[in-house]
């Protein structure tokens, strides 16, 4: 029986080293020799497109080979669960993790590589102002314990002000092995999403560039959030998302088109339909009707567009003006004769945009070709509203800050407990245009939690069960200080530590609720699990060379004292890949508590004291609950090394398990 120890690699997240090699191994047999990289025969495998010039185009930066190093070093670090700070713990698919976004990207390798449909992150804008987060390749569960207060000889945190020297730098080397990590997480048909002002608009471009690819850009999209009458030069209000593709090739070859219903169509074919019957079809009061619901929409509200629709008859309101041009130039050019004068029409200066005259007239016969009152006006295309509830999104959006904070504020009975946090409109639009209802989205910069309120927001508004993570740094709030003081004392009021992490999960806890209330026949998943990231539950070997005796005998646990099964549980889970909502039962086996988890995938057993007489009736146990589970996948069965009273019992229960086909066991 293999025992698990600090050294295996069952106790670490991914090894992305060993998996790269695994990867070239299997595309490149040749360019290996006992086991090592020839790199003169892979260059002669890749021919001419090995580019071994001393001068290369792309983005540097001091700290950059130590971001990659960061990047490929494995977390042994874990994800402690925490029932009583969650929403439905038992049923909920949701998480929201409260550490180091760095580590959890590498405790999540495991469990969710490929898995993620979207991410969207809005990262620390790099004002001066921000946190950026010192890493430590070496140490970083220490670090980040130091860093957030968990320790007694806790660090300072400081801001990256321009006056460090290493204002760019510093932020590059913070996102650079974040933006790596998350890259494995997406499906192959999976979509990022990065917020960014003029900052670090440039290298926000430029590293994604390298991480994802040039070719899988998609669309940088702009928001104008605010006016700014006090500027100097301009009134800069704007902010970007530079959204790409993990690969946009495989959107092409599965011939994904991205289209969202036009906001607010439905609610206006009701208002249509209330005024037709209310007017009895007078439709230039019906359009008047229309046109005072237009005059409501404020300037960023996303109803916007249906405003075009001006023009209205029994079929609804409608446009007229739509271009009838071949697109590139070079179309087709035959006679069409207008209806009244019986005469040529004029001729698209590209052409006609129908390939065909038959195909022209099909259009007419449709009504989605309107004439100009003689010959010598071009057709236009007629766009019905009703009939055309989809679009394509725009990349300019007006979408104010101020609207966002004061929504924001209410949930928070009118706090401002947080600064600048994105409007939930715009994630939830994002969200519904870019993923299908069972999809995972995932916020490693959650902040606020505007991610997580805009997944349950959208769930509940189109019948939908996508699943969120969250990440977030615990940052501590400081109620000496301005900015934070609103902030601290409202975790103080609520009975909470002073920290960011716990504004996103109270925001999370109020906005369920909200949208509960505005949602009372929806019964979908309201819920979240929250896990904390902390150091392994299994024991590092310390030794205390002054009393090394003593070391061996506390050493004789494999496991951190203090720790509870659960933890342990859900380490497995992340080490061996299982996913953490995956379903839980438990049992008692010959008087010992027994854990299937994942229908079967998974057995575990850390009760104490497994002695000869027990095993027997202990592995008949688990077998038969094995055979009855009857699980896809092959079983893995992992014991608690010190939780057998000798080696004889250790080697029976081994024996015994194999003898029935589960060769897979383990010790901690």
């Amino acid at each position: 029986m293999q025992k698990i120890d600090l050294n295996a690699p069952e106790s670490k997240s991914a090894d992305i080293v060993a998996n790269n090699v695994e990867a070239l191994l299997a595309l490149f047999p040749e360019a290996f020799t006992e086991g090592k990289i020839d790199f003169e025969v892979l260059k002669l495998l890749l021919g001419g497109t090995v580019d071994e010039s001393s001068e290369k185009y792309g983005l540097n930066w001091h700290g950059k080979r130590r971001a990659r190093q960061i990047t490929l070093t494995p977390s042994t670090g874990t994800l402690l669960p925490c029932p009583d700070e969650s929403v439905d713990w038992d049923t909920t698919q949701n998480l929201m993790i409260e550490g180091d976004n760095l580590e959890v990207l590498k405790l999540l390798q495991k469990s969710y590589s490929g898995k993620v449909k979207l991410i969207y992150i809005d990262p620390p804008y790099n004002t001066g102002n921000d946190f950026v987060y010192p890493d430590d390749f070496r140490e970083n569960i220490k670090n980040y314990l130091e860093l957030t207060a968990q320790t007694e000889d806790g660090r300072k945190i400081s801001s990256n002000t321009e006056a460090s020297g290493r204002f760019h730098t510093d932020w590059l080397n913070m996102m650079y092995p974040r933006l790596k990590l998350a890259r494995n997480l997406l499906r192959d048909d999976g979509m990022i999403i990065v917020s960014v002002d003029d900052v670090e608009i440039q290298n926000v471009r430029r590293i994604l560039d390298e991480v994802f690819g040039e070719e899988n850009f998609i669309a940088t999209l702009i928001f104008d959030r605010n006016r700014k009458n006090d500027a100097k030069y301009f009134s800069v209000g704007h902010e970007y998302m530079c959204v790409y593709a993990k690969s946009e090739q495989k959107l092409s070859d599965q011939k994904i088109v991205f289209r969202g219903e036009k906001e607010g169509v439905e609610e206006l074919k009701a208002e249509f339909e209330r005024l037709k019957k209310l007017h009895d079809s007078d439709w230039e009061k019906v359009r008047d009707g229309i046109l005072e619901i237009y005059a409501s929409f404020e300037e960023d509200d996303p109803r916007q567009p249906l405003t075009r629709f001006r023009k209205l008859d029994a079929r609804g309101p409608y446009r007229d003006d739509g271009n009838i041009n071949w697109p590139g130039g070079n179309g087709p050019r035959y006679e069409v004769l207008h209806p009244n004068t019986k005469r040529p029409c004029k001729l698209p200066i590209s052409g006609w945009r129908y390939p065909t005259p038959e195909r022209f007239w099909e259009e007419v016969e449709k009504g989605r070709i309107v004439f100009g009152p003689d010959e010598t006006t071009v057709p236009r295309v007629r766009t019905n509203l009703f009939e055309n509830s989809d679009q394509v999104m725009i990349s300019v959006n007006y979408s104010y800050a101020q609207t966002a904070a004061n929504q924001f504020n209410e949930i928070f009975d009118g706090q401002r407990v947080f600064d600048n946090p994105k409007p939930v409109i715009d994630i939830a639009r994002l969200v519904s245009y870019l993923c299908e209802p069972d999809d995972l989205v995932l916020d490693f910069f959650a902040g606020s939690g505007t991610t997580g309120h805009a997944v349950l927001a959208e769930n509940a508004n189109r019948g939908a069960r996508r699943r969120f993570i969250l990440v977030q740094l615990p940052e501590p709030l400081d109620a000496e200080r301005a900015d934070q003081k609103i902030a601290a004392e409202f975790c103080a009021a609520i009975g909470k530590p002073a920290n960011i992490a716990e504004i996103t999960k109270e925001r999370l806890r109020r906005s369920a609720t909200r949208v509960r209330r505005d949602h009372p026949l929806f019964a979908g998943d309201m819920g979240f699990r929250v896990f904390k990231l902390h150091v392994s539950n299994i024991r590092a070997w310390e030794p205390n060379a002054a009393d090394l005796e003593n070391s061996l005998l506390k050493n004789v646990e494999h496991l951190v004292q203090g720790r509870k099964e659960r933890d342990v549980l859900y380490e497995l889970l992340l080490k061996l890949g299982l996913d953490l909502c995956v379903p839980m039962e438990a049992k008692t086996i010959a008087g010992k508590s027994v854990h299937s988890i994942g229908g079967g995938a998974l057995i575990v057993c850390l009760a104490d004291g497994v002695t000869r007489d027990v095993v027997e009736a202990l592995a008949t146990g688990i077998v038969d609950w094995h055979k009855a589970s009857a699980p896809a996948v092959d079983t893995r069965v992992v014991f608690k090394d010190s939780g057998f009273a000798d080696d004889v019992a250790k080697s029976n229960m081994a024996a015994i398990l194999n003898q029935n086909g589960l060769s897979n066991v383990r010790s901690l």
